[in-house]
């Protein structure tokens, strides 16, 4: 396919889609090698970045999305209803905080970590679409594995995980030691309970 209309091909598929598509898919409609179609998405976004633009392609690990420019929100929220904001609670950021970082992780290992029931934390923020079912667990039960969304990687301004911050060996210090200390306190709990 000529490159001007591949480019154009693009631009059609990610403005009707209204959300990230994987490049796999945007390869197979172009019908172009991974490295080119790169090549050519690269050359969409340099054009949006004219200042005269109101939109932006953005990337989303191994997918790329149209999206409108931050600075044009303000204008938006005139024409259209604002949307909804939702505040996460401490409980709820903290869950996702943990969600984020140790994925694919289950309820159960989360509430292990935070020491109390995570259900509703978790319930809300599969609601918001922040993170998602994306597995089981190969263990009895097969219990839920989860992870974050796009929209998370969205909600946050990161193009993937690897852009989370990283955390420092005393915080992961201090992050072992907790669970420790919580993994002895349940297995006295439940000598306690054998006795």
């Amino acid at each position: 396919m000529e490159r001007d209309k591949a480019k154009a091909v693009l631009e059609a598929v990610l403005f009707t889609m209204g959300e990230a598509v994987d490049i796999g898919r945007l390869m197979d409609v172009i019908e172009e090698d991974k490295k080119t179609t790169r090549e050519i998405l690269a050359e969409l976004k340099e054009s949006y970045e004219r200042p005269d633009s109101g939109i932006e392609l953005i990337q989303l690990g191994d997918s790329f999305q149209l999206c409108t420019k931050n600075d044009y929100y303000d204008y938006l929220i005139k024409i259209a209803k604002a949307p909804r904001q939702y505040t996460l609670s401490d409980t709820a950021l903290e869950t996702l905080s943990i969600i984020a970082y140790k994925q694919p992780v289950t309820k159960l290992d989360v509430e292990r970590i935070r020491g109390v029931n995570c259900d509703h934390a978790v319930n809300k923020l599969v609601e918001l679409d922040l993170v998602a079912e994306i597995g089981r667990k190969d263990a009895p039960g097969r219990p839920i594995l989860f992870g974050t969304t796009q929209q998370f990687l969205r909600s946050f301004g990161i193009q993937s995980l690897e852009d989370l911050p990283e955390l420092s060996q005393v915080q992961m210090e201090e992050f072992r030691e907790q669970v420790e200390r919580e993994i002895a306190a349940d297995e006295q709990i439940v000598k306690t309970v054998q006795i």
